[in-house]
């Protein structure tokens, strides 16, 4: 099988091992070290008060389509963009008052599979949206990047005036900017309300896009000929993650299998298992074919009881050749995956072209970050 073009050999975010930072740097050396890959990171904020349940319904779903937008490794670059993900909700009345009704879910994060797990378990209650107040813990608490090739953005999404509470929006989108960060606000409701909302300038002081949409609007689900394959195929691609360390790394493969289950309710399976084919699906921390791609990994140094069951026997030259052998299975696997994407994508764009407008927060996102994070070269032209 040729190899998919969109197919990546990613350098691992993790960045410099601590050897080589303290160890005399060889020139030649440097001159063929492969560049790390820029990050994106999205914080995703969510108005989670009465009302809301449509907003989140759409989230859940069109997770995997958002990530999808930095699959591929743009012309120029070697490798993809690794791409993280941190959710906060708000104006929800289970939240704590003294901390103005806002909680940080996740934290910046490569863990998709967590992301799925926390967006399909909010709930709605409530209540009072202070805009200003999440965007201030979401500029001030993440670690966002100091690479400024990375792209940094804020999406935050909800239906009431962004004015309200006690901390103003625009001091907030000040230090954003400064800081490299971009707000993009989405208005659950008609653009005349959200205009007078101020969820228009909100955006225009964090140097983002303004958009509105229809919450309750059902995100359109298409059913194309390949998809059939593309679940055969993620059944296959599951059976190539080795997971070490114990129990905690059990129950992350269990969550793979979990967020697949909750995508395949949702719709959603096709796009998931199209993000799983590319590098934003990044596992290292529980598996060892994603592992085995850092500079500083050991797999020698990982005791036999933490191994997977079939690899515990075998002899550490043997252990490595094992996963390497289970690596260019998968990426076998992720390569069909990809070429019957391609084949995919021209019918759905098809179908959606029949359907007519997108109104739902995924399409809102998408529309920001192809025009935003193009500027930055870390996506493909549309």
């Amino acid at each position: 099988m040729k190899k998919h073009p969109l197919k990546n050999q990613v350098v691992s975010a993790v960045g410099i091992s601590v050897l080589t930072f303290f160890a005399p740097l060889n020139s030649e050396l440097l001159a063929h070290r492969e560049p790390e890959p820029p990050v994106v990171q999205i914080a995703l904020l969510l108005d989670t008060s009465n009302s809301m349940d449509g907003l989140i319904n759409q989230a859940k779903t069109q997770l995997w389509k958002v990530v999808n937008e930095f699959g591929s490794t743009p012309e120029g670059r070697k490798t993809a963009p690794v791409v993280q993900v941190a959710l906060y909700e708000y104006g929800n009345d289970s939240l704590s008052k003294r901390g103005h009704w806002i909680r940080c879910i996740l934290p910046m994060s490569r863990d998709l599979d967590r992301v799925s797990e926390e967006l399909f378990s909010l709930t709605t209650n409530g209540g009072s949206e202070f805009c200003g107040a999440v965007l201030r813990r979401a500029v001030q608490e993440i670690a966002w990047s100091a690479n400024p090739d990375s792209y940094k953005a804020i999406f935050i999404a909800g239906n009431e005036h962004f004015t309200q509470g006690p901390i103003h929006y625009r001091s907030v989108c000040e230090a954003a900017v400064e800081a490299g960060i971009v707000i993009n606000t989405i208005h659950c409701g008609k653009k005349e309300a959200g205009i007078e909302g101020r969820w228009r300038h909100g955006a225009k002081a964090g140097g983002g896009e303004f958009m509105t949409i229809d919450q309750n609007s059902a995100v359109m689900h298409i059913h194309a000929p390949q998809d059939r394959r593309i679940a055969e195929l993620n059944e296959k691609l599951n059976d190539t993650y080795l997971a070490y360390g114990g129990k905690a790394a059990q129950k992350q493969k269990a969550n793979q299998i979990a967020q697949d289950a909750n995508a395949s309710k949702a719709g959603s399976l096709a796009v998931r298992t199209i993000c799983k084919a590319t590098m934003s699906y990044h596992n290292s921390a529980w598996d060892l074919v994603d592992a085995l791609k850092k500079e500083d990994f050991d797999l020698a140094a990982i005791p036999a009881a933490a191994l997977p069951e079939e690899m515990q026997r075998l002899a550490p030259a043997e252990r490595s050749a094992h996963v390497k052998k289970v690596a260019a299975k998968r990426e076998a696997i992720q390569n069909e995956i990809l070429e019957l994407s391609e084949e995919r994508a021209g019918f759905v764009a098809d179908k959606l072209e029949e359907e007519g407008n997108d109104e739902t927060v995924g399409a809102a996102m998408i529309k920001a970050i192809r025009s935003q994070a193009a500027q930055k070269g870390l996506i493909l032209s549309q």
